[in-house]
């Protein structure tokens, strides 16, 4: 009897073996890629968009979503483009060669410009936050954005400088990189067709520290301000210059210099005289921003910045669009993310044919006490 049970469980133990190596087996991996500038002067907006992801990720696994009948466990691959356009194509191959099922980001429009085809190309599908225009308008299927434009961004700033500033005369510096020009250009569009006078077009880089040289020149033209098509990096340093120089006017600027690290390198010269914007709504007024910055914070041990929210809230729109289609491949999912009427943290997700934001609400800031403080919220 005792050989007889024996055996019986060696049975039921093989048996329980054989179950459990089925359930692993049945577990697919879905790899999500992020690119991003995870070091350099742009690391913390990077870590800012890896943390949003992140986060996602893990409330998803922490479900156990089942997709095309197989639990399904979500993997993040991030990578460091260096917010440099080379860089960031071999970051993009690298991440097609790992297989992943979506890859999240660029943050920078000169690394998402280059690396969209090449994405597109492999079939696997691109949600970025970069702004500039041109991205979404070479009719990549695979190529989506998931928060606003330059087009939005740039002439909601010229608008808001016309009719709430009341300025008539002002100046423009971009960094030369396909966002700052991008920016830029959409600003000085919208300020002229609201009857401001660009009385300076100065050129930096995202690089630079100085901007003496330049500021004497802009200083010269009676400008009341100046919009900065560029980073925070060097908003901050161009902030604490024109204090220096004693120009008092308006420092304007996009979504990518608008995050409480501005202030934190721009210091008391970063005040309520310096104006930026940020698409969707301020997490403050609602219950669903609210909490996510209260487990955002509990997580990273940090407030949230400009996009984390924005790509915590892509992740979980792919996961809607692939349980939707039943599949974890790009090449089914895709229509179903296209397809997609969905409410996140950071607003309506909806896209247009060119795979923009339908609805994308534009937030100005200004700087109060070193934080960013919102003005008003409205539709492009």
């Amino acid at each position: 009897m005792k050989k007889t049970y024996a055996g019986a469980s060696w049975l039921i133990a093989v048996a329980l073996s054989t179950v459990s190596v089925g359930a692993t087996a049945a577990e697919q991996v879905v790899k999500i890629g992020l690119t991003g500038p995870l070091t350099g002067p742009q690391a913390a907006i990077g870590k800012d968009d890896e943390n949003g992801v992140r986060m996602a990720i893990e409330r998803l696994n922490a479900q156990g979503l089942v997709i095309g009948g197989q639990k399904t466990r979500f993997e993040l691959v991030s990578q460091d483009d260096a917010a440099d356009p080379r860089t960031g194509m071999t970051v993009a191959q690298s991440l097609v060669d790992a297989n992943v099922k979506v890859i999240f980001g660029p943050f920078n429009s000169g690394v998402a410009i280059p690396i969209s085809n090449l994405v597109n190309v492999s079939g696997i599908v691109m949600a970025t936050v970069a702004s500039n225009p041109s991205i979404t308008q070479h009719g990549y299927p695979f190529v989506f954005r998931i928060s606003a434009s330059d087009t939005q961004l740039g002439s909601r700033m010229g608008e808001f400088a016309a009719k709430a500033l009341k300025v008539k005369r002002i100046a423009v510096i971009d960094d030369r990189t396909a966002y700052g020009q991008g920016v830029a250009d959409e600003f000085i569009s919208a300020a002229k067709a609201n009857g401001i006078e660009i009385v300076d077009r100065e050129y930096t880089t995202d690089k630079a520290t100085d901007f003496v040289s330049i500021l004497t020149h802009i200083k010269g033209a009676n400008a009341e301000g100046i919009f900065y098509g560029g980073y925070y990096a060097q908003a901050g340093a161009l902030r604490k210059q024109m204090k220096r120089l004693a120009m008092n006017g308006y420092l304007l600027g996009g979504d990518a210099m608008c995050n409480a690290e501005l202030a934190k390198l721009g210091g008391d010269a970063v005040d309520t005289r310096v104006y930026c914007p940020q698409g969707g709504p301020v997490l403050d007024q609602t219950p669903e921003g609210r909490q996510f910055k209260a487990d955002y914070k509990q997580r990273f041990h940090t407030d949230p910045l400009t996009y984390s929210a924005a790509l915590y809230d892509g992740v979980n729109i792919v996961a809607q669009a692939m349980q939707k289609a039943n599949s974890i491949e790009p090449a089914q999912y895709r229509a179903a993310l296209a397809g997609i009427d969905s409410h996140g943290v950071s607003g309506h997700y909806r896209f247009d044919s060119n795979r923009d934001l339908t609805d994308s609400p534009i937030t100005i800031y200004t700087y109060r006490n070193g934080e960013p403080t919102p003005l008003a919220s409205s539709q492009p």
